[in-house]
C-alpha cells in the first residue's frame, strides 16, 4: 500500500507526556515514526519536537489533523504540518557575487536540495545569463533611494504570485526594510560574510587580514528588522595564516558562503530549524 510522507513540528511547555500524547495518536492512524528528534530547553522550559512519519494512502490531511486537535489543545502547541509530497519553491535575490547562487542551484540540479526555483531577483543585470540558461524567470529590479519602496514592494508581489516557501539572499548585497523583513518573518534566508559578530561593511576579508585573524567565518540567520542579528541557522569556519594574502581569504571565505548558504537552505526545507525567541533549535 502506497504511503504519504509528513513531517510534524511543534513545541509547548515542557511537561510530561507530550511524546506519548502525539504518538499514539498517529499510532491509531497506523502511522509510522522515521524520524523522531526532542529538545528540552531548560531556560525557558520550552519543549520542541520534530517528526517525521509515513501514513497509509486512506490518511489523508484532514484524518490527521483530527487525530493532533486533541493533544494540541491539551498542551496548548504550536505546531506545523507539512506533507513532503509538495515541492517547495525559493526566490534567489542575488547582486554581482554569484558563488552562492551557483553553488544552490547546482545543489538542487543534482537533487540534495529538494526545491524549485520560481524566480530569480537581483539589482544588476550581471547574473541574468545565469539565470536564462537554467530556464528560471529573471527580474532586474535596480534600487536606489527613491525606488527601493518600489521595489521592493514588487519584490514581495513576486514571492506571492510565485507560490515561493522560501527567500533566499545569496549575497544580495541590499537591506531590506524593516516593512519587508516583518512581511516574510522566517521565510527569508541571508548569507553573512562573516562569523558573527565580527567584521561588518565593506570588504570584510581585507579588514580581516589586515588585522591578522586567524580563522575566517559565514554565518546563515533569518532576516529581522535587527541587521546581521536574526536568529543564527548554520556557521562554519575556516583556519587562516599569516601567508595568506587578502585575495586567498575571499577565495575561502567564498567556498565557506556557498556550502553554509546550501546547508541552511536544506535545514529550513526539511522543517529542521525551529525558532526559539532570538535563537533557532536545529534538528540535524
Amino acid at each position: 500500500m502506497s504511503a504519504a510522507n509528513f513531517v510534524l513540528t511543534l513545541s509547548c511547555a515542557d511537561r510530561p507526556g507530550i511524546v506519548a500524547a502525539v504518538t499514539t495518536e498517529l499510532a491509531a492512524l497506523g502511522a509510522n515514526i522515521a524520524e523522531s528528534n526532542q529538545f528540552w530547553d531548560r531556560e525557558t522550559g520550552r519543549f520542541f519536537m520534530r517528526l517525521a512519519f509515513t501514513a497509509p494512502a486512506t490518511v489523508g490531511r484532514e484524518a490527521l489533523d483530527r487525530a493532533l486537535k486533541s493533544p494540541i489543545e491539551r498542551f496548548s502547541m504550536q505546531t506545523s504540518l507539512t506533507e513532503l509530497s509538495q515541492r517547495k519553491r525559493i526566490v534567489i535575490l542575488v547582486s554581482k557575487f554569484d558563488h552562492t547562487l551557483l553553488h544552490l542551484l547546482y545543489q538542487i540540479r543534482v537533487g540534495w536540495l529538494d526545491a524549485d526555483v520560481a524566480a530569480i531577483i537581483s539589482n544588476h543585470p550581471d547574473v541574468r545569463k545565469i539565470a536564462e540558461d537554467a530556464a528560471i524567470p529573471f527580474h532586474l529590479l535596480p534600487v536606489t533611494k527613491d525606488t527601493k519602496p518600489a521595489q521592493e514592494a514588487r519584490i514581495l508581489e513576486i514571492v506571492h504570485q510565485s507560490g515561493a516557501d522560501l527567500v533566499v539572499l545569496a549575497r544580495y548585497m541590499q537591506v531590506l526594510s524593516d516593512t519587508l523583513s516583518t512581511r516574510l518573518f522566517g521565510r527569508v534566508i541571508n548569507i553573512h560574510h562573516s562569523f558573527l559578530p565580527s567584521f561588518k561593511g565593506a570588504k570584510p576579508y581585507h579588514q580581516a587580514h589586515e588585522r591578522g585573524v586567524k580563522l575566517i567565518g559565514a554565518t546563515a540567520h533569518y532576516v529581522t528588522p535587527d541587521l546581521d542579528e536574526g536568529p543564527i541557522i548554520e556557521q562554519e569556519t575556516a583556519r587562516v595564516t599569516h601567508a595568506m594574502s587578502a585575495e586567498d581569504l575571499v577565495a575561502a571565505g567564498r567556498d565557506i558562503e556557498s556550502r553554509v548558504l546550501a546547508r541552511a537552505v536544506k535545514l529550513h526545507l526539511e522543517n529542521r530549524v525551529m525558532l526559539n525567541g532570538k535563537k533557532t533549535v536545529v534538528f540535524g
